[in-house]
């Protein structure tokens, strides 16, 4: 009996069909990038608020007054008799009636001691200027309450974090592409619940449900594709990256057009339903099919490939070599249990974890910097697209070991040389600040490709989605461990970025090469890679 790559090679291992199917899925990460960076114009500070003293609202109705007039009547006396409010998050400790007078609401406590009147934290009466254009204005996440908007970041984290146990799990046992598709579905749901939420509390449930959805869809379209093409095309899988860095440029143009938070959100998960008609276009793997003893089906679909690339598929293939490994329902012990497996698992655990505290921290830290958002958006998605085009160039002539290496290594000295860099050099700081995002881009890259191919067909989806989890835990810290430690001083976190990437860059090293080698079918595959 052939097995399945011999199949495969006749069927053909990246014709019309393959071709078709990768494009389709690829758009997933398009709307995955739209939802894992989202949160920088969902979050954007308002452009003015201040706190409103109680009564102001039925005064200044009373009076005719606008909002800058109100705002004149109650910020500008703050600041000139205490210099050091800016009137966003305490006010003056009075409260007006309708025996206030409309010209000078103030007289009453005159003119000087307006200086020595107490103060009051604000704590739900901000005015803003743009109420709905983010939600930092629709929740009041200002003043006491800005850790909130980093807590939603985080919170989308760890739903990415849950929904690699649960649906990766569940694509191991019930089929890639069923999860696919109840993943895209629940992004779309989650994604419109989110846009209308009536408090921060629904808001915060329901985008982590859109995070463990949303991995769901990502993980699932990159192992679908990556496993019904031979072994010499797996590198399309880089190229699906490509797309998620289309959908990072092309963020801050629907943003820009779009004027409230809400419509930002509907714009990024409505998408998600069209994925929804691949039902009738994108097969289950083959792959999967024969680990589950479902032979038939299996070879159904590849005699479809075959005709639809312009090949025949010969008659004496009438059943594929299925993998005399027992299936059975994947678990953590399984990937350590041997110590190929076991060193493969430590290893690229680590790699995810580093890749994703040091890409998100490098990320939010442009942030910092100031500037014009969107350009500035759209430039730093637009530095990945050579860390694609590098790795393409090198990873089927050098191979994947020494690429994501280096790669490491680089973006760890990048890090390193930025923290020293003198301040009165900006473009020489932003230069080596670049080629840090583009080495630790390259890492990000080539970790969802060598994690593929150094696991068997049994775990391989349980396998990518547990190691990726800890991408998800760097995502959960990263938020946290940047404005803590710049705090502290500006360049500290670089200081530790650098010394995890060089790290990782150098534990990669011990990894077995896959360059031009089929993807393993049992767990003996994979220990007999040297």
């Amino acid at each position: 009996m052939p097995s399945f790559d011999e199949v495969l090679k006749e069927a053909g291992e990246f014709g019309r069909f393959q071709k078709r199917v990768f494009f389709l899925l690829c758009q997933t990460g398009v709307t995955f990038s739209f939802l894992f960076a989202s949160v920088v114009f969902l979050g954007q500070a308002p452009g003015s608020y201040w706190c409103r003293i109680p009564g102001a609202a039925e005064l200044s109705e009373q009076c005719g007054w606008s909002l800058e007039e109100e705002q004149n009547f109650t910020v500008l006396p703050l600041r000139l008799g205490n210099g050091s409010s800016s009137g966003e998050c305490e006010r003056l400790d009075v409260a007006w009636d309708a025996s206030v007078s409309c010209a000078s609401p103030l007289a009453r406590y005159g003119n000087g001691s307006v200086g020595n009147l107490p103060l009051a934290p604000c704590h739900d009466n901000w005015v803003y200027k743009q109420p709905h254009s983010s939600i930092v204005s629709e929740y009041n996440l200002v003043c006491g309450n800005a850790w909130m908007l980093d807590l939603s970041q985080a919170i989308l984290n760890l739903g990415f974090l849950t929904g690699a146990f649960t649906l990766g799990y569940a694509a191991d046992r019930y089929g890639r592409i069923l999860i696919y598709l109840l993943s895209c579905l629940g992004v779309g749901i989650c994604g419109i619940i989110v846009a209308f939420a009536p408090n921060f509390t629904v808001f915060l449930i329901f985008r982590f449900l859109q995070g463990v959805f949303g991995k769901g869809t990502w993980m699932t379209c990159y192992v679908i594709v990556t496993e019904i093409v031979g072994s010499d095309q797996r590198i399309i899988g880089i190229v699906i990256q490509m797309f998620f860095t289309l959908g990072i440029m092309i963020l801050p143009g629907i943003a820009y057009l779009v004027p409230t938070w809400q419509g930002i959100q509907l714009a990024i998960s409505l998408p998600n339903f069209l994925f929804l008609l691949y039902y009738w276009v994108v097969p289950e793997s083959p792959r999967w099919l024969l680990t589950r003893k479902k032979g038939e089906k299996a070879l159904k679909i590849m005699h479809n490939i075959a005709k639809h690339n312009g090949k025949y598929l010969s008659p004496h293939y009438s059943e594929i070599t299925i993998s005399n490994e027992e299936v059975s329902n994947p678990s953590f012990l399984d990937l350590v249990r041997t110590p190929q497996m076991r060193k493969n698992t430590l290893i690229l655990m680590y790699a995810w974890f580093t890749s994703a505290l040091v890409y998100q921290g490098l990320v939010m830290r442009l942030g910092i910097v100031g500037g014009n958002l969107y350009l500035d958006f759209f430039i730093s998605g637009a530095v990945e697209l050579p860390a694609a085009l590098l790795i393409l160039v090198t990873i089927d002539r050098i191979g994947r070991r020494l690429p994501f290496g280096i790669s490491n290594i680089v973006a760890g000295i990048a890090c390193l040389i930025t923290a020293f860099l003198p301040e009165d050099i900006p473009w020489l700081k932003t230069t080596v600040a670049t080629l840090g995002r583009l080495g630790i881009t390259m890492a990000f890259e080539i970790v969802y490709l060598v994690n593929i191919e150094l696991y068997p067909t049994t775990l391989r989806n349980f396998g990518v989605s547990l190691c990726s989890s800890l991408c998800d835990l760097g995502g959960i810290i990263a938020p946290f461990l940047l404005f803590r430690l710049a705090a502290v001083w500006l360049e500290l976190p670089l200081i530790i970025f650098s010394i995890l990437a060089v790290v990782c860059g150098l534990l990669v090293l011990l990894l077995p090469e896959t360059k031009g080698i089929s993807l393993p079918e049992t767990v003996e595959d994979v220990e007999q890679l040297s």
